[in-house]
């Protein structure tokens, strides 16, 4: 509390405090709602899929599937120190290291401890504000100096007054006891903290939607890689024979030269292939936050297994029961709604009081106690445009809210039914791959049996190899379709972090 008295008034009153009742607190006004609950969504993780086809002439039309990560759940927190040594990664311990220190649960949780720290804010304007002071004047006044002159016969009165003391010990206390619009931003900051905390529960789904598609992705990497490998191996076979062939007369020069061709370019594209299993590793290990320059092997195969133990109706009830971001946004909806009836309170009368009690006089051995005590009903006449101004906005923030969480409750229904459609799709195309493959391998048995029997050329067997490349990479990206397909369903229901191991059944 400040108390500024003038020196005449310390001269000739003591004992007395200068403006100690308070004056009536300000008008209350609503917290204002950010126009869309979407605002702090700063990155997500997006599943594509598109139709393709591979090539090739035994290809079928592929779900092409890619996980995009956009924004911090891209990025990580890389800790601890490199051990020198390849390191088996399992998916379980993938999940445990991105979930602790990918930039994406890091920044949702410090935003949870933000909302907490809004919703002490709001809190605090409805508790007691509760402050001490303790003050000690010494004081000397010139009273001629403030225009007193004391001329009274046989009386002499000095112009010069002090040095003096005043001493003041004081505690003040200044509750609101009934503010309907505090009461409601109150209510409101715990809704927007229960939102933001259920925001970290979904954000922490979508990490592990990250993990486990690039988890895979490097996975269908090593698979390409090792296919190509054999696949080199088995153009260096055809190569040789052909060479063998021809420096023994029994086919012709382009035989050889051809089966270099297919040689090469198998080559190629097995460096090629290389080279993406490298930056697939590294864009994993990015997103989980191992130490920089940690080299690791896959220790989970993740082949194909058809999904079992839930349904199209089961998934969508699941979904609405369980998706924490649907929970988020009706949260929200209410924070909001909250939100507008503490602006429409802005209308209604609030009560207050101000006490304070201390101890005045010259020195602390010699005081007296003295105590203000003021209660005040503040009710708005007139305040312009203000509350209607804060109504609008608040309404405005109300209706985005709802038609966020009903859009988001479509998207979710979305989300459910295309994972069930790419399922089938992808576990139909596994069937087809796997005829293919056998059927390709075979063919190209023949075609090399041909053509050690000199009753082909190597364009059958070159055609053959494509054919065998070709199967075994649609075999390959259905599979991965196929687990990436479960893993976007374990999203989609709710329950990435708790099931994403059932839904793979990893061996």
């Amino acid at each position: 509390m400040t108390r500024t008295c003038g020196p005449l008034v310390a001269f000739v009153f003591p004992v007395l405090l200068c403006g100690q009742a308070g004056a009536p607190p300000p008008p209350s006004s609503a917290i204002q709602l950010p126009l869309s609950g979407r605002a702090g969504q700063t990155g997500a993780v997006v599943v594509n899929q598109s139709t393709v086809n591979a090539g090739g002439t035994n290809s079928v039309n592929l779900i092409n599937s890619t996980v995009n990560v956009q924004g911090p759940y891209g990025g990580s927190v890389p800790t601890g120190t490199p051990t020198g040594a390849v390191i088996p990664l399992t998916l379980d311990n993938a999940l445990r290291q991105g979930l602790q220190y990918n930039l994406g649960t890091i920044t949702s949780a410090q935003s949870v401890r933000s909302a907490e720290g809004q919703r002490y804010e709001a809190l605090n304007s409805l508790l007691p504000n509760i402050n001490g002071v303790i003050r000690e004047d010494v004081l000397q006044t010139n009273l001629a100096a403030l225009g007193f002159r004391f001329r009274f016969p046989g009386i002499s009165i000095p112009t010069i007054v002090g040095p003096y003391n005043y001493y003041d010990a004081r505690a003040t206390l200044n509750q609101t006891v009934a503010d309907l619009t505090k009461l409601r931003n109150y209510r409101a900051s715990k809704e927007n903290l229960r939102a933001t905390e259920l925001s970290a529960k979904d954000a922490r789904d979508l990490v592990v939607l990250a993990i486990g598609g690039m988890y895979l992705q490097v996975g269908t990497a090593l698979a390409r890689l090792t296919t190509a490998e054999a696949q080199v191996r088995t153009a260096e076979a055809v190569y040789q024979q052909a060479s063998d062939r021809n420096k023994a007369g029994l086919n012709a020069r382009i035989d050889a030269n051809r089966a270099r061709v297919e040689l090469q370019t198998e080559q190629q594209r097995l460096r090629s292939l290389k080279a993406d299993y490298d930056k697939q590793r590294l864009n994993l290990a990015r997103i989980i936050g191992l130490p920089l320059g940690q080299d690791f092997v896959l220790a989970d195969a993740l082949p194909y297994t058809p999904l079992e133990g839930v349904n199209l109706l089961q998934a969508l009830d699941r979904a609405e029961k369980n998706r924490a971001d649907l929970q988020a946004a009706q949260a929200q909806v209410r924070a909001a709604e909250l939100v507008l009836k503490a602006a429409h309170a802005e209308r209604y009368p609030t009560l207050s009081f101000l006490t304070d009690y201390g101890v005045i006089g010259l020195n602390p051995s010699n005081s007296h106690g003295t105590f203000t005590f003021s209660g005040s009903l503040n009710f708005p006449i007139y305040q312009g445009t203000r509350v209607k101004g804060d109504i609008e906005q608040a309404d405005a923030a109300l209706q985005q809210r709802k038609a966020e969480a009903q859009d988001l409750r479509g998207r979710i229904d979305y989300d459910v039914r295309s994972a069930f459609l790419d399922l089938d799709s992808a576990a139909d195309q596994v069937g087809v791959a796997q005829s293919n493959v056998q059927l390709a391998e075979e063919t190209l048995t023949q075609a090399r049996d041909r053509f050690t029997a000199g009753v082909a050329d190597t364009v059958e067997v070159t055609q053959a190899q494509e054919s065998v490349a070709s199967a075994n990479n649609d075999y390959i990206s259905a599979v991965y379709s196929h687990n990436l397909a479960k893993v976007t369903l374990a999203r989609a229901i709710g329950e990435a972090e708790q099931n994403i191991r059932q839904f793979l059944k990893r061996k």
